[in-house]
């Protein structure tokens, strides 16, 4: 269909005095105005997409020409206002989004994830963590949502935790936990594992999510004058409670959960105090084997989830032709070889 002048003139005039009446409300710095502006205006362009691309090229000069020191009204902006609004038609839901997202971080967010409720789920779990458009970019790659909202968990929490700790304990769990900052190395022992965790440990509290403070690692409890060193001891801030990690280099034996059912009822009796909730143990396993793992659980007294971690096996593809091949080192050694010969 064939833009009509006259039309396009109205429909024009009603996006500019939008923008001039929302200029006006912004002046109180509120979130709400910019996300209201441009999802009526994705509406409009929406309505009259059958004039074609060149509706929104036409649009994106005009609105220049009226506004030059706006900024927002791009071709590509408009674009995004147009998804915006066939995405999320409901105008309470756009309400919401406003407290959970920046407009950056929501055309990021329509770009990586198509389904409305993972959408939701990482808009809300922003607002929860405060996260940087890169830092949600790089959570959404790695698969949070399908790590921590849609697997089964392997844990007692919901019978060893009064709600809403249970709950709460039960979302920060992850499965698995993806520590690619660390480069595995065949015969890598726990010791290592822990002690690259502690070196990146500002990457690690990222990756086990808001409301951990780190402790210490090796932290030792004494028990009848005998010393217990726990890997890895954390606050929770939210959860109210101490969390004991204890990491497994192999798969998951049923003996783990008993010891680390002993460290918590020891840090229970030594740290916790009235005010705290109850410690929880999480054991990291390269295989956390469920059904043994869900066993092993069942007649625990103490809350413990098990997990499994990844770490980077081999160097990522974009890295692996900058390196030279065995072959190629091998040929080289020996060119040098040839010439130092040749030169004695």
């Amino acid at each position: 269909m064939l833009m009509n002048n006259t039309d396009y003139i109205l429909v024009i005039n009603e996006i500019k005095a939008q923008i001039r009446a929302a200029q006006r409300r912004t002046l109180l710095g509120t979130n709400s105005e910019l996300f209201t502006l441009y999802w009526n205006i994705g509406k409009m362009i929406n309505k009259h997409s059958v004039w074609g691309n060149k509706f929104i090229d036409n649009l994106a000069r005009d609105i220049k020409l009226d506004f030059p020191k706006a900024k927002g009204y791009s071709i590509r902006n408009l674009k995004y206002m147009a998804k915006f609004a066939k995405f999320i038609p409901e105008h309470e839901i756009v309400q919401l989004l406003t407290a959970q997202l920046t407009w950056t971080h929501n055309t990021s967010l329509m770009d990586k994830v198509k389904e409305r409720e993972k959408f939701f789920w990482y808009a809300e779990q922003n607002s929860v963590n405060g996260w940087t458009v890169e830092t949600m970019e790089e959570f959404i790659e790695s698969e949070l949502y399908e790590r921590q909202a849609l697997t089964k968990k392997t844990s007692n929490f919901q019978e060893k935790l009064s709600a809403p700790q249970s709950d709460l304990a039960e979302q920060s769990l992850k499965d698995p936990y993806i520590l690619d900052f660390i480069q595995y190395r065949e015969g890598m022992i726990e010791r290592e594992i822990e002690a690259e965790l502690v070196k990146n440990i500002t990457k690690l509290l990222l990756e086990l999510g808001t409301g951990f403070a780190f402790i210490g690692n090796q932290y030792k409890i004494e028990v009848e004058n005998e010393d217990f060193y726990l890997d890895m001891l954390f606050y929770h801030m939210v959860l109210r409670c101490y969390i004991i990690i204890e990491i497994k280099r192999g798969k998951f034996l049923p003996e783990y959960a008993g010891k680390l059912n002993f460290y918590i009822s020891a840090v229970d009796d030594i740290l916790k105090t009235e005010k705290d909730n109850p410690t929880i143990g999480i054991l990291l396993c390269k295989n956390k084997r469920g059904m043994i793992a869900e066993y092993a659980l069942r007649d625990i007294q103490k809350p413990i989830g098990v997990s499994e971690y990844k770490l980077i096996k081999t160097l990522p593809k974009e890295y692996e032709d900058l390196l030279p091949s065995v072959e190629d080192i091998e040929k080289r050694i020996g060119t040098i070889s040839d010439d130092v010969k040749q030169e004695s």
